[in-house]
C-alpha cells in the first residue's frame, strides 16, 4: 500500500424490484466533499441504469481515496470538522425524516421489531452482507470470504491487498433500521429520492471482519430507540451516531480475509525472497532451496515426498550449485536423482525467470514427465511444453510473462537449441538438464546429444548444465567436455541383494569373497517330472515366494521368450491366484477389448487373469500403457519383459529375475546388469530388493567377470556415426554461423566430447585431417559452398556458407545420407503428384531407415497391389513399380529387369500406413499383413516424426510450396491415427485412442471440457482410472489450454503493438 493511503475500486451492483416501497436513501457526496483530484474518479461514479422487464439493474464504479487511521486519542479532534458537515447535511436529512417517522408509531416499532429479530437470527450469526430489498424490508448480511459466486450478487470488490472501509458497520446498521421503519411509509416520494441516492453509497461498503461487535453493541440502543418518545429519540439521535462514529474510528482497520489472495500474494513474496536469496552470495536460501514454501507443500500433495534423503540436500547446498557451475551427479537407480533436477529447474524458472530445457531418452518417458509437472505448472505459473515425436514448436513461442519448461527427446531438444541459437534466444535459456547422460556414448543419439551440449557450450556462457545418470564410469572426460563439477554417493533408498543362481543353489555376491560370492540357500521346491521339464530353471518357484502380494519383473532375452515364460508360469500356478484381486483383473481385460476395438491377445487373456502379462515392444502404445497403470497399481504383480523396460518407464518390482545373462544372442553388458537390476526394491513400499540372475555353468566364469568388473567406459560417436554425427554437426554450425571458417570449426570440434577422447578415438588420422575431410565431402555433395578470402603475408583462408539444399536438410533434421534422395522423390512426385488419395504423401513421408530393413511378403502384397485403385496403381507405376514384377516375385519366377529394392520396400510399408489411415484399427492390419502389431505402431510413431521433418524440409525450398499445406494435415492424421473428432483429446499428453475414446463417450469432447473436468468424477465415470491418472490429465489439459490461450493473447498484443520500425514524425519532417 502507498503511503499516501489505498487507491481502491469498488463494482457495486444493486437489485430492487420497480414497484411502490421504499426506494430512497441519502444524497452521495459532493464534489466539494471529495479529496483534489478526484473529479475524474468521480465522474467514475455516475450510474449506469439498464432496464430489463419489470427489473432495475443499477450498477456504480466509485474510485475511493482513503487516507490512513491515524492515532488520535480526543474525540473532539477527530470530528471537530465532520461535526458541521453532518448538521448542515447528513444529520438534517435524518432529523427531517425523523419527523415524518414520528407519525406512525406502531408502525415503525413493529418494522423495527422485524428488523432486529432478523440481525439477530441470521444476519450476525452468519456473518455475510448483501443489501438486497425483498418485499417492504431490508435483509442485512456479511460474507468475508465468498467472493461474488451466486447469481445475485449485490457487493462486487477487485482483489486488493488490503480494503479499508469509509462508513462504520454500526452506521449501516443504524440507517437500515431507519430504513425498515420506513418501509410503510410510502408516500414520502420526495425523500425517498434522497434514500435512494444514499442507498449506493452504503452499498459501496461491505462490513469488515469485526463487524458482528459492532452490531452486539447497538442491538439494544436500537431498540431503545424505537420504543422511546419524541423527545428522547430527537436528542439522542446525533449523540448515538457521533458515539458510534468515535467508536469505529478507534477500532483497528479490518483486511478483508481472501484465502485465495492471501496465498498468491505470499507466493509472490516468497519468490521475491527466494529471488534475492539466489542473487546474493549469502548462505541463506529461502523458505524450501531459494523456493516458496507452496512447491514444498505441492511435493507433499502431488508426490507424497515430505522431507528430502540427506544426499540430496547436500547436493543442492554444494558451493558449485549455488554459483551456477555445469555438475554431473550420479547415484544408484532408485536413488532420487530426479527431484534434485526438478528443484534446480523451479529455481530457474520461478527465481531466476529463464526458460528450461528438459533431455529424456525416449518419447514414453517425455510424456511421463509431462503429466508429472503439468499440476506444478498450473500451481506455480509456468508452462510445461512437450517436444517429441511430430509435437513442438520451432521456434519456440516468444513468452514476455510466464516461462517455459521443454521436455524434449534427445532428437527435438537438438531441434530446439538450434532454432533458439538461429533467433538469437539461446541465452533465454537458463538451465538445460539431462537425464540418463551416459547415453552420449550410445550410437547416433548419443552424437545428437554431444551436438546439442556442444552447441549450447560454445553459444552461451550463461546457460547451466545438469547431467545425471545411475552408469557412469569415466567422468574426468566428460567434466572436462562440460566443464562441470562432479558429486557423486552410493546411497539407495532400499537395500539391493544381488545373487546368482546356478542349478538349484543360490549365491549372494560378495565382493569381499574369493571367487564373488558367497553361498546362501538351496530352493526348496518340490517339482513334478512334467514341471522340470517345463521350467527347468525353476522360474515358478523363484516367482511365487513374492507374488501375488507382492510385484516381480522377469527379464528374458527376446519377445518370444517374454510370452512364452508368461504362458509358462501361469500354466503351472495354483487356482488361488484367480481369486486375488479377481474383479479388477477381469476390468483390465474388459479395457483391453475396448482400446482394441474388441481384439484381446489370446496370450493375455490367458494370463492376466492370474495377474501376469508380458511387456514389450510388440505391445501398442494403448496396451503397454494400460498394463502399466494395472502392474503399479498392483493389479498385475508379475511382468515377463525384455531389456527395454529397464531404460524405460519406472516400474520397479520387490524381486528382479533374470532369465539368462542374455540380450537377443549378445551376452549381458555391465550397464544393461546395473540398470536392470536397479529396478529392485520399491522406496516407501519394500523394506528390501532382490535381484536373482539364473546362469548355467557354461557361463559361469564370464557373469562372474560381469558381476565385478566396473561399468563400461562412455565414448564419443560423434565421428562413428558419419552422416548423422560429425557432418550434421557442422551443416549445422555453418547454416547457424556459429562458425564459418576452417580454424573456427577446428576450434569448435576440439571443445567437443569427441575432442577430449581425440587421443583415444583417433589412431590414423587427426583431428584436422577429418575436419577437413569432411568439410570436402559436405561441399561435393552441394550441401556447402567455399569461399576464399584474401589475407595478408599471402595467407589464403576458406569459409563456407550453407546451400539451400544444406539449409533445408539441417532444419528439417534429415539424416545426409537420405537428404538428396528426398530431394529426388519429391522433385519427381512435382511432376505427377496424385492427388486422389493419400497414397503418393505417405510414400515420400514414409522413413527410409525403416524401408531398408523391411522384407515383404510377396503374396500379401500381390493381393494388396491388385486391390488398388487405378489412381493408386498410377502411384505405382509413377514409381516404376508394376503389378509384373510383384507376381513374379510372389510366385518365385526370375526377374530380368532390375527394380530399385528400397522404392519396393518403402512402397509396401506404404501400403501398411495407407491401410491404417483408412481402417484406424492396428488390430486388422496386423492381421491382413501379417505383422506384429507393435511393429505397425513404430512405424506409424516413425512416419509421423519423419512427416514433420519432410515438412520443414520443404519449407526451406520455394520450389516444394505445395507441400507445405499438404504435410501439415497428413502429419496430423499420422500422428493420432484417429477419428477427426477424437484428435482435441489426444492432444492432452498421455492421452492414447482408448482413454480418448472413453472421454469422448462420457461427454468430455473437447479440450475445454477436459479441463474443466473433476478428477473425483472422471474417476467415476472412465473405467480403470486411478485418482493420480484423472488428476495428471486434467492438469496436462489446463496446461495446454492455457498455452493456447497464451499463445493467442500474445498474437493480438503483437498485431496491435506500434512496429518499431514505424517513421516518426521526427523523421518524416527531416526528410520534409
Amino acid at each position: 500500500m502507498d503511503e499516501g493511503g489505498a487507491r481502491i475500486r469498488r463494482r457495486v451492483r444493486v437489485r430492487q424490484r420497480s414497484r411502490p416501497g421504499l426506494g430512497s436513501v441519502f444524497a452521495a457526496p459532493t464534489a466539494a466533499e471529495l479529496e483534489p483530484g478526484d473529479e475524474e474518479e468521480e465522474e467514475e461514479g455516475e450510474l449506469k441504469e439498464t432496464v430489463v422487464g419489470s427489473r432495475r439493474e443499477k450498477t456504480v464504479e466509485v474510485e475511493v481515496e482513503v487516507e490512513p487511521a491515524q492515532n488520535n486519542d480526543s474525540e473532539e479532534d477527530m470530528f471537530g470538522d465532520y461535526d458541521s458537515f453532518a448538521e448542515n447535511s447528513f444529520l438534517a436529512q435524518v432529523d427531517d425524516l425523523e419527523q415524518q417517522y414520528m407519525q406512525v408509531p406502531q408502525l415503525r416499532k413493529h418494522a423495527s421489531d422485524l428488523t432486529i429479530k432478523d440481525l439477530c437470527s441470521g444476519s450476525i450469526k452468519h456473518n455475510k452482507l448483501s443489501i438486497t430489498t425483498v418485499g417492504n424490508f431490508t435483509e442485512l448480511k456479511v460474507d468475508e470470504h465468498t467472493k461474488n459466486q451466486s447469481r445475485h450478487k449485490d457487493v462486487f470488490i477487485e482483489p486488493e491487498p488490503d480494503l479499508l472501509y469509509d462508513v462504520p458497520s454500526s452506521q449501516v446498521l443504524y440507517f437500515e433500521n431507519l430504513q425498515n421503519s420506513s418501509n410503510d411509509l410510502g408516500d414520502q416520494s420526495t425523500k425517498e429520492k434522497d434514500w435512494n441516492s444514499f442507498s449506493h453509497k452504503i452499498g459501496n461498503e461491505e462490513l469488515p471482519q469485526n463487524s458482528t461487535e459492532h452490531h452486539q453493541q447497538i442491538d439494544d440502543p436500537c431498540s431503545k430507540v424505537g420504543t422511546s418518545s419524541e423527545e428522547n429519540r430527537r436528542k439522542s439521535l446525533k449523540e448515538h451516531l457521533k458515539s458510534a462514529m468515535t467508536g469505529n474510528a478507534k477500532a483497528q482497520t479490518p483486511v478483508f480475509s481472501r484465502t485465495k489472495q492471501l496465498k498468491e500474494t505470499l507466493l509472490s513474496e516468497e519468490i521475491n525472497v527466494a529471488k534475492k536469496a539466489i542473487e546474493s552470495s549469502s548462505d541463506d536460501l529461502g523458505p524450501f532451496y531459494s523456493l516458496p514454501t507452496k512447491v514444498r507443500d505441492l511435493y507433499v500433495q502431488f508426490k507424497g515426498i515430505e522431507k528430502l534423503y540427506e544426499w540430496q540436500h547436500t547436493c543442492l547446498t554444494l558451493n558449485s550449485v549455488q554459483e551456477r557451475k555445469n555438475l554431473i551427479y550420479s547415484l544408484p537407480t532408485s536413488g532420487g536423482k530426479t527431484l534434485v533436477a526438478e528443484i534446480l529447474m523451479l529455481q530457474e524458472l520461478l527465481c531466476r525467470r529463464r526458460d528450461v530445457l528438459m533431455i529424456l531418452p525416449y518419447v514414453a518417458i517425455v510424456q511421463e514427465k509431462i503429466s508429472g509437472l503439468s499440476s506444478f505448472g498450473i500451481e506455480l505459473g509456468f508452462f510445461v511444453e512437450e517436444y517429441a515425436g511430430s509435437k513442438g514448436k520451432f521456434p519456440p513461442i516468444k513468452r514476455r510473462g510466464k516461462k517455459s519448461l521443454y521436455i524434449a527427446t534427445i532428437e527435438k531438444g537438438n531441434s530446439l537449441v538450434n532454432s533458439l541459437i538461429e533467433t538469437g534466444r539461446i541465452s533465454s535459456l537458463g538451465l538445460v538438464v539431462v537425464d540418463e547422460l551416459h547415453m552420449i556414448g550410445e550410437g547416433s543419439r548419443g552424437a545428437i546429444l554431444e551436438m546439442t551440449l556442444a552447441k549450447v557450450l560454445y553459444t552461451s556462457k550463461t546457460t547451466q548444465i545438469i547431467g545425471m545418470s545411475a552408469t557412469l564410469t569415466n567422468v574426468e572426460d566428460l567434466q572436462k567436455f562440460l566443464q562441470a563439477e562432479y558429486y557423486t554417493s552410493q546411497f539407495r533408498p532400499v537395500e539391493l541383494k544381488e545373487y546368482l543362481k546356478i542349478n538349484d543353489a543360490i549365491y549372494e555376491v560378495d565382493s569381499k569373497a574369493e571367487n564373488g560370492m558367497t553361498f546362501s540357500r538351496l530352493l526348496n521346491c518340490q517339482y513334478s517330472d512334467t514341471l522340470k521339464k517345463m521350467d527347468p530353471d525353476h522360474l515358478v518357484a523363484l516367482a511365487t515366494e513374492v507374488i501375488p502380494n507382492h510385484s516381480c519383473l522377469v527379464f528374458c532375452p527376446t519377445k518370444k521368450n517374454c510370452e512364452n515364460v508368461a504362458e509358462m508360469i501361469c500354466r503351472f500356478l495354483s487356482k488361488q491366484y484367480l481369486k486375488h484381486r479377481e474383479k479388477e483383473k477381469h476390468e483390465v481385460i474388459k479395457n483391453l477389448k475396448n482400446i482394441s476395438s474388441g481384439n484381446l491377445c489370446p496370450i493375455l487373456k490367458r494370463t492376466i487373469p492370474f495377474g501376469v502379462a508380458y511387456h514389450h515392444s510388440g505391445l501398442t502404445s494403448d496396451e503397454r500403457k494400460l498394463l502399466e497403470e494395472a502392474y503399479s497399481t498392483g493389479v498385475l504383480c508379475l511382468f515377463t519383459c525384455t531389456s527395454t523396460l529397464a531404460a524405460g518407464v519406472n516400474l520397479p518390482a520387490r524381486r528382479v529375475i533374470l532369465r539368462a545373462p542374455y540380450v537377443a544372442k549378445e551376452f549381458l553388458k555391465r550397464n544393461q546388469y546395473k540398470q536392470m537390476i536397479g529396478r529392485a526394491g520399491r522406496a516407501g513400499i519394500d523394506s528390501i530388493g532382490e535381484s536373482i540372475l539364473i546362469l548355467q555353468e557354461k557361463d559361469k566364469q564370464q557373469v562372474l567377470e560381469l558381476i565385478s568388473r566396473p561399468l563400461e567406459n562412455c565414448y564419443s560417436h560423434l565421428v562413428q556415426e558419419f552422416t548423422k554425427g560429425i557432418q550434421t554437426l557442422f551443416l549445422s554450425l555453418i547454416g547457424l554461423k556459429i562458425a564459418t571458417n576452417l580454424d573456427d570449426i577446428y576450434h569448435f570440434m576440439c571443445g567437443t566430447f569427441f575432442g577430449v577422447q581425440q587421443k583415444i578415438l583417433l589412431q590414423e588420422k587427426s583431428l584436422w585431417d577429418i575436419t577437413i575431410e569432411s568439410l570436402r565431402y559436405l561441399t561435393e555433395k552441394g550441401l556447402l559452398q567455399k569461399d576464399t578470402i584474401d589475407k595478408p603475408k599471402e595467407e589464403i583462408q576458406y569459409s563456407f556458407h550453407i546451400t539451400k539444399l544444406g539449409r533445408a536438410s539441417f532444419k528439417g533434421t534429415i539424416d545426409l545420407a537420405y537428404c538428396n534422395i528426398l530431394y529426388r522423390d519429391l522433385k519427381k512426385g512435382l511432376e505427377g503428384l496424385v492427388l486422389e488419395s493419400l497414397l503418393h504423401l505417405i510414400y515420400l513421408t514414409t522413413p527410409y531407415d525403416m524401408a531398408s530393413c523391411c522384407d515383404p511378403d510377396w503374396m500379401i502384397y500381390f493381393r494388396q497391389f491388385s486391390q488398388l485403385s487405378p489412381a493408386e496403381q498410377n502411384v505405382a507405376a509413377l514409381l516404376g513399380v508394376s503389378e509384373n514384377f510383384i507376381g513374379k516375385k510372389a510366385s518365385g519366377q526370375p526377374i530380368k529387369k532390375k527394380v530399385d529394392k528400397d522404392i519396393v520396400n518403402r512402397l509396401y510399408l506404404s501400403f501398411v500406413l495407407y491401410t491404417l489411415l483408412k481402417e484406424t484399427n492396428i488390430w486388422s492390419v496386423s492381421e491382413k499383413f501379417n505383422m506384429p502389431r507393435g511393429y505397425i505402431q513404430s512405424l506409424l510413431t516413425g512416419a509421423a516424426s519423419f512427416s514433420s521433418c519432410v515438412l520443414h524440409f520443404c519449407e526451406e525450398l520455394e520450389e516444394f510450396w505445395v507441400y507445405r499445406a499438404l504435410l501439415v494435415e497428413l502429419t496430423k492424421k499420422l500422428t493420432y491415427c484417429v477419428k477427426a473428432e477424437l484428435i482435441p483429446l489426444m492432444e492432452v499428453t498421455g492421452v492414447l485412442e482408448g482413454r480418448a475414446k472413453q472421454l469422448y463417450n462420457a461427454g468430455y469432447k473437447s479440450l475445454t471440457h477436459l479441463a474443466n473436468a473433476n478428477p473425483e468424477v472422471l474417476i467415476r465415470t472412465i473405467d480403470h482410472l486411478s485418482r493420480h491418472q484423472a488428476k495428471q490429465m486434467v492438469s496436462s489439459a489446463k496446461m495446454l489450454l492455457h498455452e493456447k490461450a497464451e499463445a493467442l493473447q500474445e498474437e493480438v498484443e503483437e498485431l496491435l503493438r506500434l512496429p518499431s520500425d514505424f517513421p516518426s514524425i521526427a523523421a518524416s519532417s527531416e526528410k520534409a
